[in-house]
């Protein structure tokens, strides 16, 4: 039998697209089939669905599907996280102009931001913002830019959807005045002129669960060799010396379909941020292997209070207890001695 694992064109989508391309999944005996999805909409569907028998998916996204809050209700197992990290706040180069921050640290970027957001408002004219999905890590870190500078994001500013490959685009295009997207689309928006990288996802909130592997919960059971196929392509991904060979592999048309150089950029943690070339160090950018592999239930709190400050969910202890069993230590564990 042959497995369908669905993903969306990003950097941290690395391990998942590793596992099957590097061979790891073949070692464990297994047959995998990488589907990339144009959303995050579109992936959570057909997980619901059964089209897709485990995914590369927003850690989020998976509890509001598990609580029925977005899109079918579904009951997933998460037996491993896929990284730490990985995105930025972009915004069009007008508004950095008239934001004109006097430092490059989030906090006077965000005052700069909010200013311009409030004069915006005040005019009618309320600066329009992209997210990838409302239960993602960059609509909560869009929150998090906004309150650093002491401003109501929703009394402010409108929030749109747009699919992480079209995010950037929307910028170009004048649809958007910013966004938080996970790489590469941060790093395209620069290169392309039009985008200026205004604070990375890691000041924002260090450590941010991000992407996670997501299982049916009724095959999650059996799915020891893909847990331990996908924990060894995240460990590989983490090696410095393999980040060329792995920028090359997610560039690819098949996959990301961008040059090379804008992925090593988030690997590395060496970001250029504006069109001049102005780099900014960040070694905890984005974050693979042992470090991040364990899915902590107290990812899973901290993931809840950022819903319920976004009006999402209410945290009851019943809603607390059907999110924590979403995360399964238990079956990591069991995927490391099989």
């Amino acid at each position: 039998m042959r497995l369908a694992l669905g993903y969306v064109p990003l950097v941290d989508a690395a391990a998942v697209i590793v596992a099957v391309e590097g061979g790891f999944t073949a070692a464990e005996g297994l047959a995998v089939d990488l589907v990339r999805e144009p959303s995050w909409a579109t992936l959570r569907d057909k997980l619901a669905l059964g089209h897709l028998d485990g995914a590369h998916m927003l850690a989020p996204l998976a509890l509001a599907s598990t609580l029925g809050i977005s899109g079918p209700e579904t009951r997933l197992a998460v037996p491993l996280a896929l990284n730490l990290n990985g995105n930025a706040v972009t915004v069009s180069r007008p508004l950095w102009a008239a934001m004109m921050p006097e430092g490059e640290d989030a906090d006077t970027v965000a005052r700069a931001f909010a200013r311009v957001a409030q004069e915006r408002a005040g005019q009618g004219r309320p600066l329009t913002l992209g997210t990838v999905h409302p239960f993602s890590s960059h609509t909560y870190q869009l929150r998090l830019f906004a309150a650093r500078g002491g401003l109501d994001l929703d009394g402010t500013t409108r929030m749109v959807v747009i699919p992480p490959p079209r995010i950037a685009e929307a910028l170009r295009a004048g649809h958007i005045d910013g966004f938080c997207a996970g790489s590469p689309w941060n790093s395209l928006a620069v290169e392309e002129g039009y985008g200026r990288i205004a604070a990375f996802g890691c000041e924002l909130a260090p450590d941010c669960p991000e992407k996670v592997l997501a299982l049916p919960a009724d095959a999650a059971r059996a799915s020891g060799a893909l847990v331990r196929a996908v924990r060894r392509a995240g460990h590989w991904c983490a090696r410095a010396e393999n980040h060329g060979e792995l920028a090359r592999l997610l560039a690819s048309p098949d996959h990301l379909g961008i040059a090379p150089a804008l992925i090593r950029r988030a690997l590395a943690g060496t970001v250029v941020v504006d069109p001049d070339g102005t780099r900014r160090n960040a070694p905890d950018f984005v974050m693979f292997g042992a470090t991040v592999e364990r899915p902590r239930p107290s990812q899973v709190d901290w993931l809840l209070g950022q819903m319920a400050a976004a009006g999402q969910v209410v945290p009851t202890p019943a809603v607390t207890e059907r999110a924590r069993a979403l995360y399964r230590p238990d079956l990591y564990e069991t995927a490391l001695v099989d």
